[in-house]
């Protein structure tokens, strides 16, 4: 009977995924390699809970709300297959490269915010693209800021899309 009461009290999970990669709006055509870093998350996003901030310095990990990967894999391997799609190009790399020679292009990415506060998703972060030719390498920002519902499905809807905004926002700098 104890069984009984104890399972009828269990939460049941919901497990999210970020990994799928999104259609780009345009594509370009490009014959350069790309290799992609992994992605650098905040520590937060290390457990498998979602994370929603209730002020700008108290955190919340939602315990039936679950990620179903490993995120800095699962968004460095989602960038890879944005930017295949983006520049009809399968030689886009995840480092280390594997590859006989460097890519042409190197991409470095770190989130530096990435949950919901409110009925607001938050997403910023930096990142660097180096040109391997001539060593060149330009830094940037990256933040955007969108509403959400409060429900788990809808905050990770929002952060799927500001993960798709920062992804375009790579490829412009790319281009």
């Amino acid at each position: 009977m104890l069984v009984l009461m104890m399972t009828g009290c269990a939460t049941k999970s919901h497990y999210y995924v970020l990994s799928t990669a999104t259609q780009p709006s345009d594509v370009y055509r490009s014959a350069k390699s790309i290799g992609v870093s992994q992605v650098i998350l905040p520590s937060y996003m290390d457990k498998r809970k979602l994370t929603i901030a209730h002020s700008g310095n108290q955190v919340a990990q939602l315990d039936s709300v679950l990620w179903a990967e490993d995120l800095d894999i699962g968004l460095t391997q989602r960038l890879i297959s944005f930017l295949q799609k983006k520049f009809d190009q399968p030689n886009v790399f995840a480092y280390p490269w594997g590859v006989e020679r460097q890519p042409d292009i190197t991409v470095k990415l770190q989130l530096n915010r990435f949950l919901a506060q409110g009925n607001t998703v938050y997403l910023d972060a930096s990142y660097s693209i180096m040109n391997m030719r001539n060593k060149k390498s330009h830094a940037y920002l990256f933040n955007t800021a969108l509403k959400t519902g409060s429900e788990p499905a809808a905050i990770v809807d929002t952060m799927d899309s500001a993960f798709g905004q920062l992804e375009e926002d790579i490829a412009e700098k790319i281009k």
